[in-house]
Formats: structure tokens, sequence, C-alpha cells
């Protein structure tokens, strides 16, 4: 089974737009629980203007209940404030995203040869207390042995620039660069996760291609099909695009 990490990024943006908390993410948490999502992804940045860091702390209290069963994936780019939220909270899963302090969404993985020097001692970091650690890469082969070589557990595939050419009607080429990313990375024993402009329409044909595939953490393309279907009901529906068959 695929896992489903919602995302929740998207409903503090929302939050964050008035002074009222609501919508509050960690009813957001206890919704997709209740649904049948099978972990919380956030992604703290500096400019805090989603998730804050005074929200991770509140969702690790919560959740202290329901985990490990449902994980909590912290994502971002680790820089001390950031390891610092991290080794507070101790997920089970730490996401490692090369994002300018400045940027607008994660749109590129990692450059593992030029990135190694400084990477490797942070994936130490988190394995000592505990993180599955796991490196965005784009759909690149080459990485894969990297990432492996750095002590990574895992990657998560951008598949943003998949999310693209689909819309374009031409995703032959974005999808065999993920599927060859994805089967690497399983022969070389490291975990798969996938994440970014996944939808109901993309997942299908991506789902069918892939390799098993562990987790795809997904925030934004949920929350807009949930303004439609109900938060709940959309969670319900990327899990089963996400395991088509299996119940």
């Amino acid at each position: 089974m695929t896992r489903l990490s919602v995302n929740l990024n998207k409903i503090a943006l929302l939050r964050n737009s008035r002074r009222t908390g609501v919508p509050d993410p960690v009813k957001f948490a206890h919704i997709a629980r209740a649904a049948g999502a099978d972990g919380i992804t956030v992604h703290p940045r500096p400019d805090e203007r989603h998730i804050r860091r005074s929200d991770v702390p509140a969702l690790t209290e919560i959740m202290l209940p329901w985990r490990p069963a449902m994980e909590l994936n912290i994502e971002g780019n680790p820089d001390e404030i950031w390891l610092g939220i991290v080794e507070q909270a101790r997920p089970e899963q730490a996401t490692l995203v090369p994002d300018a302090a400045d940027a607008f969404t994660s749109e590129a993985g990692w450059h593992l040869a030029e990135d190694a020097a400084r990477l490797r001692p942070l994936i130490a970091r988190l394995k000592r207390i505990g993180s599955r650690v796991v490196l965005f890469v784009d759909p690149d082969c080459a990485d894969v042995e990297r990432a492996r070589d750095l002590g990574a557990h895992g990657i998560e595939i951008y598949t943003g620039a998949y999310a693209a050419a689909f819309r374009r009607g031409d995703p032959a080429a974005a999808l065999a660069a993920c599927v060859a990313t994805a089967r690497k990375a399983v022969a070389a024993g490291l975990v798969v996760n996938i994440g970014h402009d996944l939808n109901l329409d993309n997942l299908p044909p991506l789902i069918a291609a892939m390799p098993p595939v562990a987790e795809a953490s997904i925030g934004h393309e949920l929350t807009a099909d949930a303004l439609v279907m109900g938060f709940a009901a959309a969670i319900r529906a990327y899990k089963a695009a996400l395991n088509p068959g299996k119940g």
C-alpha cells in the first residue's frame, strides 16, 4: 500500500489570511486521520507564510497517540532553524528540500554531486534522532546512488515536471524518467516517495507505471479538490488513486 501523507500547508495559508485561527491545521489533522490518511506533512518555511514554527509542537502533541502508525513528515531546507524544529519534534520522516528562503514553492531537487558535502553531516545528525531521512530529488538516475552513498534512507521524486507534461498532453518522457529513477532506487534499497502537483487525473498513470511507492505527499491539489468534495472525501479519493483495486 502506498501511504498518503496529507500536506497541511495550504490549510495554514488560508488561516494566515485572517487573525481568527480558522481554519485550524490541528483540526484538519484530526479530519485527515478520521478519513484514513497515513501521515501528515508540514513544510515550515522561514517566512512562515503557511505552516508556522508554533504549529509543529501543536501537531506533534496531538499526533503522539497516533504515531508511528500515522507518521509525521517535516520537510524543508535544512538550515539551523529547521533542524531545531525537527530535532524537537522527532518526526518519523524528515524530507530535505533545497528551497531558497524566498522560493515560491519546491520546484527542483538537490544537485547531489555538488550538495554532498553539506548534506552528509546533516543526514547523520537527523538519523541520530531516529528520523527516516529522505532527499527531494529530480527524476535523475544519477542521484540515486549518490543519495544511498550519503546515508539517506530514501528519495522523494519531484513530480512537478511530470505534472506539467501531463497538462500539456505529452507526459511520456517525464513519466519514463520518474519510473527509471524509482526502479533504480528500489534496486538500491531506498525508500521511494513522490510529490508535487499530483492530482486525481495524473496519479493513476503514474502509479500504474511505477514500481512500489512508499508514500505520496500531497497538499495543494488535494486541498483544491476538497473545496468541491470536502476534505475527508478528497483524502479518500486520493488514497484510492494511490492504491487502485486495494479497497
